[in-house]
């Protein structure tokens, strides 16, 4: 407790802990305001009706925004999935591989070029989710959704959708840069929490009815503490590379000679692959509301709990993984900047051959990653599908909560630290650190 009180003495911390809190609650209210048109009541109870389908993650990942109809149905997914187009784009154009070369300078364009393309996917979806409303009029048992009818209703759907998807986005990009944490991450973080209490009670209720055994409930706990004991175990992994620095003289004065070590993380990629893959496979859904041939299959094929899904799944999970970390870690930098710091890796050339060494054990420690993240998102699901549990809150949302969690607080610790006060984790300092693989 005395840690957590070292928190309160600094102010730069505290307002920053203050404004994220803040725009969360803003965030948060913004669930419940409804779409124009649209019977709340209705959408709540068909969605309700089909937890631990498509819908059901797509309300989970939208913080319960699509139960509601909010103006935050789209969430935040529009924003990744242009994410994802525009890092598949720079890898192919190579104006926008320069622009990454740029540093700040090319960061900022790329991000505008993402927010606009954030409001084209809105638009799109928008198009779709009012095509979708408007289809189950008459084929629902609870009612009609739509009260409103004709272009203006697609208008509003449209205008209201979009402009909620760019109001989270600026709010998660406040939180990144006046906040804590990573703005984006945290949004969805928040979304995935606020259900949790409600599935618990109706987990209890369930129990009492005699719906789910105890002995059921009790295994599926302790499946939850094991993998969240998997994730944390893995995400503070490293694999330490040595590192020498040659000794030089400068004036009267010996420098270097020091010893350290290159830290390389088991899962580089974080919580990017799997949010970029649920990202996408729910993109089919959207378009099978504009009637283009195939996509209704393909919709079908692609929900969760069916085992083509869940390869999938693992094969984008997996391309992800090694497709971030080749774009945001580059061994050919790397290899450069230890050879203008006269460091080198024991027994390795500097220059071409220390990138080739420092990519081929970067490429073998990110295989073992990509597999746990895998394991992670999917072995859960699988065996929570099987023990009946009545709400969604697989592996991709543990690992999305804790992994985003222990970043959170490993933020607050760096600010502690920096200002010679203990970390939140123990009265010698922190121990949310890198662990030696």
């Amino acid at each position: 407790m005395s840690a957590f009180a070292n928190i309160f003495k600094i102010p730069e911390l505290t307002r920053r802990l203050s404004w994220t809190l803040a725009l969360l609650a803003v965030y948060r209210v913004g669930i419940f305001v409804t779409t124009p048109g649209v019977d709340r009541n209705v959408m709540r109870q068909i969605v309700s009706s089909s937890s631990g389908s498509f819908l059901g993650m797509f309300n989970m990942f939208s913080g319960g925004a699509l139960q509601q109809m909010s103006i935050f149905a789209l969430g935040i997914m529009p924003y990744v999935s242009a994410s994802i187009i525009l890092q598949l784009m720079s890898v192919v154009v190579p104006q926008l591989a320069e622009l990454r070369k740029e540093g700040e300078a090319g960061n900022r364009k790329i991000n505008q070029y993402t927010r606009y393309g954030t409001v084209i996917l809105s638009c799109v979806q928008g198009i779709g989710i009012a095509l979708w409303l408007e289809g189950m009029n008459g084929e629902s048992q609870y009612g009609d959704v739509v009260t409103l009818h004709g272009p203006a209703f697609y208008f509003l759907t449209v205008v209201s959708l979009t402009t909620g998807t760019a109001f989270i986005m600026w709010l998660g990009e406040q939180i990144t840069e006046r906040g804590i944490g990573n703005g984006i991450s945290l949004i969805i973080f928040a979304g995935i929490v606020a259900g949790l209490p409600d599935a618990l009670v109706k987990t209890v209720e369930q129990v009492k009815i005699g719906q789910i055994q105890p002995i059921s409930l009790l295994l599926v706990a302790i499946i939850a503490l094991l993998v969240i004991a998997v994730i944390v175990f893995f995400e503070r992994g490293q694999l330490r590379i040595p590192i020498h620095y040659a000794k030089r003289m400068v004036g009267r004065k010996m420098y270097g000679g020091q010893t350290s070590h290159l830290p390389l993380r088991v899962n580089m990629a974080g919580v990017i692959p799997p949010i970029f893959a649920s990202s996408l496979l729910m993109f089919p859904n959207t378009l099978a509301n504009f009637n283009i041939p195939g996509m209704d299959a393909l919709q079908t094929v692609l929900n969760p709990g069916d085992w083509r899904y869940t390869v999938l799944f693992v094969v984008l999970v997996v391309f992800f993984a090694y497709f971030y970390t080749a774009v945001t870690f580059q061994p050919v930098e790397v290899a450069d900047n230890l050879k203008k710091q006269n460091a080198f890796i024991p027994g390795v050339r500097p220059g071409k051959q220390t990138a080739e060494y420092i990519d081929r054990r970067v490429s073998r420690i990110t295989f073992g990653g990509a597999i746990y993240i895998a394991a992670v998102c999917t072995v859960p699901t699988l065996l929570q599908s099987y023990f009946h549990v009545p709400f969604y809150f697989g592996g991709t949302s543990i690992m999305i909560v804790v992994g985003v969690a222990l970043d959170t607080v490993q933020q607050i610790e760096s600010h502690l630290i920096t200002r010679h006060y203990e970390g939140l984790t123990g009265p010698k300092g922190p121990r949310i650190r890198g662990r030696r693989a």
